[in-house]
């Protein structure tokens, strides 16, 4: 038996752990997509308000302040689960009507606190708003964030 490291050995090694990387990701990537599709979003919930809303979100640029499941800037609140934390599962009105005072009681002027800009959105901008972050809520996070508060 050689002792040396050869070429063709190098290449084999070299091929056979391609492929089987390759195999191992092509994997991780369907189950990752079996789970999104079956455990974590309810697409039968994904009205055009919705979508609406996440134009809002997007047009408004409210991810360069807030986080959304973790994604965004960390300067303002997480708001996947602002909707939880407003009590919309108990009470959906009460919390839609709550979340609708606080955007428009911005920019509310309390000195020393950041202060949120307003966008001037009128009532349909901020109920589809509420609506995508809503259905943000009900996405099955896998516990994220760890805690209720954001």
């Amino acid at each position: 038996m050689s002792e040396r490291f050869t070429k063709a050995a190098a290449r084999n090694i070299f091929y056979g752990g391609s492929i089987f990387f390759f195999v191992v990701f092509v994997a991780l990537t369907a189950h990752t997509h079996y789970f999104i599709r079956t455990s974590s979003t309810d697409e039968t919930t994904l009205t055009d308000s919705v979508r609406r809303g996440k134009h809002v979100w997007e047009q408004n640029a409210c991810i360069n302040c807030h986080t959304l499941l973790g994604e965004g800037a960390y300067f303002a609140p997480e708001l996947g689960n602002v909707w939880v934390r407003y009590g919309g599962r108990e009470d959906p009105n009460s919390a839609r009507e709550a979340l609708i005072a606080w955007m428009r009681s911005q920019p509310s002027g309390v000195e020393g606190r950041r202060q949120m800009p307003d966008f001037h959105l009128n009532d349909r901008d901020v109920n589809d708003l509420i609506d995508f972050l809503e259905f943000t809520s009900r996405i099955k996070t896998q516990g994220w964030p760890p805690h209720t508060s954001g």
